[in-house]
């Protein structure tokens, strides 16, 4: 029983992460188009690729609001709304300044469902399987990206309409998103902090945990407790108490996207044919790159909560630094008649999705203390989304003035740091309660 429902809730949730990867990426087969039928410059081009990262910014900014005030539950519900009403608005537009407000709608509902889905999941997982289950999100997010990419490749046979249909499939998995969140029960340790429900969330951590809910009732009423001092007042975020997870979660957020992910991730076709691949053969070979991210990030979460977080992260920064180099190295050789950089950016997937893809959201999610949790993963996703905004906005002009060594030698060396953040500041999470490891990292 618990298996299965913890399971279930963890799937149904896990869907926005779906969403969430295909409304990012879905935009890679489109963009050529898009700049085409509107006749876009190339600044109003970056605009239109990045409006969706500004509402992912602001999204991620505000998701903590509603989270903590109407529930995780409510607030998954207007995030499938956003992604259902994104995904028609664009494929219907036939005004660029309507195309870019559902865009930006889309990118809204990306930046709250990255900060409220893997806190739901965290919350209603047993910690011997927290790792895995907060994972299924970013499983979930790379089959988004793979499917988009997959989606893109067939549709773009379709003629001169094909566009309209990359982004409008997204309308089925968004209703059904809409029409399984009904089944999920609300987050325990929300209805305990913020609702003082003890007996509901009671039945609640009954299912997820039978033989010890009362135990972890009374551990999460007195985490409750402790979020207030000796004055009665509520604890806040920057203060000198959560420091530590503070600083963890902006490092760890920001090396996500240094590493050049997103850039590859919304420019896949484009940097190909900068390696020398025709147009047709850097569409598929962006399929590629959907199935490695997709086959690794099944491989980490499957290993995450027997190896820990650490080694994930350990391992996966050494293959960064590797294969982001050689692909520099190939770009300064300029020998961009052979498949070396395609292979090249494929290692560099795999090692980031088993590390950094996997990582990121289960990490974030653990490493706050109960009455921050909701800040702190809003700060954490923020922080990602305002360097993927600047790096995705960016990296066009960056690649064409600076050329591919430069720009993929700059996220190497940011792996280096990150390799010793990594190794120095990043403590280990798995197998211990959020409870515990709130409070090991507070008072670290």
């Amino acid at each position: 029983m618990k298996n299965q429902s913890v399971l279930a809730w963890s799937m149904v949730v896990a869907l926005g992460g779906f969403l969430f990867g295909f409304d990012t990426a879905v935009i890679s087969g489109a963009e050529k188009s898009i700049q085409q039928y509107w006749n876009l410059s190339v600044f109003e081009h970056g605009f239109t690729i990045s409006i969706a990262l500004i509402g992912t910014v602001i999204g991620s900014l505000v998701g903590s609001r509603p989270s903590d005030q109407f529930g995780r539950k409510n607030t998954l519900y207007f995030v499938a709304i956003a992604y259902l009403l994104s995904s028609l608005g664009t494929a219907l537009a036939n005004d660029w300044s309507v195309f870019l407000i559902f865009r930006f709608l889309g990118g809204l509902g990306v930046g709250i469902s990255s900060v409220t889905a893997p806190i739901y999941i965290s919350e209603v997982s047993p910690a011997d399987r927290r790792g895995r289950l907060v994972g299924l999100f970013q499983f979930n997010v790379v089959l988004g990206i793979l499917i988009s990419y997959l989606s893109n490749y067939l549709i773009s046979q379709g003629g001169e309409s094909s566009w309209r249909w990359m982004l409008g499939v997204q309308a089925f998995p968004s209703i059904l998103f809409l029409v399984l969140i009904y089944f999920i029960p609300e987050s325990p340790r929300w209805l305990i902090l913020k609702k003082g429900k003890d007996a509901a969330a009671l039945e609640i951590l009954r299912i997820i945990n039978p033989l010890n809910c009362e135990d972890e009732l009374k551990a999460i009423k007195e985490s409750k407790a402790l979020a207030t001092d000796s004055k009665g007042m509520r604890a806040v975020l920057f203060s000198k108490k959560y420091k530590t997870p503070v600083i963890l979660a902006m490092l760890f957020a920001f090396f996500n996207q240094v590493s050049g992910i997103n850039a590859i991730i919304y420019y896949a076709p484009r940097i190909f044919e900068m390696a020398g691949l025709g147009a047709h053969s850097s569409l598929l070979s962006t399929v590629g790159i959907g199935v490695i991210n997709f086959s690794f990030t099944l491989l980490a979460i499957n290993v995450i909560d027997k190896v820990g977080r650490k080694v994930l992260m350990l391992v996966g920064s050494i293959g960064l630094i590797i294969s982001l180099a050689l692909v520099s190295y190939t770009f300064y050789r300029g020998d961009l008649s052979g498949f070396a950089i395609p292979i090249y950016m494929m290692i560099f997937i795999a090692f980031f999705a088993f590390s950094q893809g996997a990582v990121i959201w289960v990490f974030i999610s653990e490493i706050f203390p109960n009455e921050v949790r909701a800040k702190g993963q809003t700060l954490g996703s923020s922080t990602h989304w305002v360097m993927a905004s600047l790096i995705a906005f960016s990296f066009p002009y960056f690649a064409e003035n600076l050329g591919g060594g430069t720009t993929f030698l700059f996220f190497a060396s940011m792996m280096v740091l990150q390799l010793i953040f990594v190794w120095r500041l990043m403590p280990e999470t798995k197998g211990r309660s959020l409870e515990q490891i709130g409070t090991n990292i507070v008072m670290h």
